[in-house]
């Protein structure tokens, strides 16, 4: 089970000097998170500045304010009015500017290569009854509140290790103690032993689909 904590990330300054860049992940990773050698990369951005967007040729993005209360982005000369926890889905490559009416704000960023990949964010809301899984081609970033996250035990008692009739099962891998995420810490999907978290507060899910066709 692979969790990123956010805390460990480098901050990357913007070429504007308009706010910083912390990434989370890439494929193929890049040496550095201005440089746009990726096919994908999912990244949580401060911005503190009103300014223009860089733009990325052939690429996707989904931009989600996750702090803050409003970001007003105008693509291509029309506004849109952002709120927190509101994906918005926009090209890489259009003329881009944000504006920041109530304050700094913080946003999720998940940009993709067209015809390579698609990227996807759904928020929602956690229970401490019911665990969210993270699957392959996901990952779960906590965005408020408290939660703990553990590889889930379905099949572990199985019979799958071969033990014979009446024995005991060994005890799964990796069977520890729950972990607890911080905030912004992002859960590394996984078919195998999937990760589930716990928790009150809210999830970011982002799915990054490679596209086929």
């Amino acid at each position: 089970m692979e969790i990123i904590r956010y805390a460990e990330l480098r901050a990357e300054p913007w070429r504007n000097s308009g706010g910083v860049t912390r990434e989370l992940a890439s494929h193929p990773k890049a040496a550095s998170a201005q440089d746009g050698a990726w096919d994908w990369r999912v990244s949580i951005a401060e911005v503190s500045k009103a300014g223009a967007f860089s733009a990325f040729p052939g690429m996707d993005r989904v931009l989600t304010v996750i702090e803050g209360e409003l970001l007003l982005l105008t693509v291509d000369g029309a506004e849109h009015p952002l709120e927190k926890y509101r994906p918005f889905r926009f090209s890489g490559e259009a003329d881009t500017a944000s504006a920041l009416p109530t304050g700094d704000i913080r946003d999720l960023n998940v940009i993709t290569r067209n015809g390579a990949f698609k990227g996807y964010t759904s928020i929602i809301e956690l229970s401490k009854k019911r665990a969210h899984p993270v699957f392959e081609g996901q990952l779960g970033i906590l965005l408020q509140g408290q939660a703990t996250v553990s590889p889930s035990t379905a099949g572990a008692e199985s019979g799958a290790s071969g033990e014979g009739e009446g024995e005991a099962p060994a005890a799964a891998p990796g069977s520890a103690e729950p972990e607890t995420l911080g905030r912004y810490d992002a859960v590394v999907g996984s078919d195998d032993r999937t990760p589930e978290i716990l928790g009150r507060g809210f999830l970011a899910v982002v799915s990054i689909d490679r596209v086929t066709g």
